[in-house]
């Protein structure tokens, strides 16, 4: 039976993570510890301003139609001595913006960062513009770095009488380096005796290994078991008192484990994507999966009289209706592994649709050995 060209794909992908080095499917790669955790505290933070984009080419706000444009730029022009109050503004080369960044931890008084633009009035494009001295302010309002310069925008728009041509977005932009660190987020390692990882993708065994593979490091290179798994989601470390925090970080975080997942299954029926994981399986089932296709179609008939009859013509209804129903067969579905699951889906010859279906009625029957997500 040949299998379709859809199902195929995705099974290739699937099995690519067990069968790209040959090995069997039960083998699994290893993965740093940096890799799959992070340090509690040590987190980015975001910020948001709000600020003028100044040049554009009449494509900006329309100032009678988005009135803080205006407030913005009289305020503007005031603080720079240009009495404006009173005026009505008519210009067409400004535009309004949200101007969000992200600040790394540790970052220092000076560095910059990238930030990103979106219009909030009526601009047709940013192309073009620049972004004047905007404070960025975090989640406490205070103001922790000041954002300027030109903008840059992938997206376009041109437009005729009869016609439109839109590529991208040209109402968002990016500016790289665009801000200036003005203040630095409190916060240091240095001095802590007690530090905790947290696991990206929280397991209890992943949990248990990673502790292990640092006690066993530690005892070796300073005698002592400094890790234990707190829960599923994070491990704490007492740090030894003769290495710094930076440098304890940077050995432990090169150990290699082979972290662990949970059996699940994630389908996506926006996109017909499946993705089946490493320990998924399924208890034996037989199945059967066909679809049936009904046909009306109508053709009407127009019957003439004969001559001199004094008959009327009419039209007579012609229906033709068939039922066409293909598919349907019946087959053993075991997968004691990933390899054997993807192997005896392909067999059936089915298309993803038609496998996310069998994957959800496999699991209300109760043989499905997993976490099934449907997004």
């Amino acid at each position: 039976m040949r299998t379709p060209a859809g199902l195929a794909s995705i099974g290739a992908v699937v099995l690519a993570f067990a069968l790209a080095t040959g090995m069997p499917s039960e083998a699994r790669s290893s993965a740093r510890i940096k890799d799959i955790t992070t340090v509690q505290g040590v987190r980015d933070n975001q910020l948001i301003g709000y600020g003028l984009v100044i040049g554009l080419q009449g494509t900006g706000d329309t100032l009678r139609n988005a009135p803080f444009t205006e407030q913005a730029l009289k305020s503007m022009l005031d603080r720079m001595g240009v009495a404006v109050r009173g005026v009505p503004l008519r210009a067409q080369n400004v535009a309004a913006v949200t101007v969000t960044a992200t600040l790394p931890p540790f970052v220092g008084v000076g560095s910059r960062i990238d930030v990103s633009l979106g219009s909030i009035g009526d601009a047709t494009s940013l192309r073009g513009g620049t972004l004047v001295v905007t404070p960025l302010t975090g989640g406490d309002g205070e103001v922790y770095a000041v954002a300027q310069g030109p903008v840059a925008v992938s997206g376009f728009n041109v437009e005729g009488e009869a016609a439109r041509l839109t590529q991208g977005v040209a109402t968002a932009g990016r500016i790289a380096n665009g801000a200036l660190v003005e203040r630095r987020v409190p916060g240091s390692l240095e001095g802590l005796d007690t530090l905790v990882l947290e696991l990206n993708n929280p397991d209890y065994r992943t949990a248990a290994l990673i502790a292990d593979a640092i006690n066993a490091y530690t005892e070796r290179r300073w005698g002592a078991r400094i890790a234990a798994e707190r829960d599923l989601r994070t491990v704490v470390l007492h740090k030894p008192q003769k290495v710094g925090a930076t440098r304890f970080l940077a050995e432990i975080g090169q150990l290699a484990i082979t972290a662990d997942a949970p059996a699940r299954v994630v389908v996506d029926q926006r996109t017909g994507t499946v993705v089946i994981g490493q320990n998924v399986t399924v208890s034996t089932v037989a199945l059967s999966h066909g679809n049936l296709t009904l046909r009306v179609e109508e053709n009407p008939v127009a019957v003439q009289p004969d001559p001199f009859s004094l008959g009327a013509t009419v039209v007579e209804p012609n229906t033709f209706v068939a039922a066409e129903e293909d598919g349907g067969q019946l087959a053993v579905v075991r997968g004691t592994d990933l390899q054997t699951l993807v192997h005896g889906l392909n067999r059936i010859g089915l298309k993803p649709t038609d496998i996310i279906a069998i994957l959800e009625t496999i699991k209300t029957a109760g043989a499905l050995q997993a976490e099934l997500i449907v997004q």
